[in-house]
């Protein structure tokens, strides 16, 4: 069971669609439910895109 909490939870849906991207956007074959078959470098990379999206769209939005 995954110890990450969605503070909003009708949030989850629209992360979920983000994390989708996110992974498809990197080449990471991302499925519903459960990936614990993806190494570590996989993981990272699909947190470190979201986190670049995250950050570039605060910067467009204060702009």
């Amino acid at each position: 069971m995954s110890s990450n909490k969605i503070v909003v939870p009708e949030a989850r849906e629209a992360m979920d669609k983000f994390k989708m991207e996110a992974a498809n956007e990197v080449g990471v074959n991302l499925k519903q439910g459960y990936n614990g078959d993806l190494t570590s470098k996989q993981a990272g990379s699909v947190g470190g895109q979201m986190v670049k999206k995250m950050i570039e769209a605060y910067e467009n939005s204060a702009k």
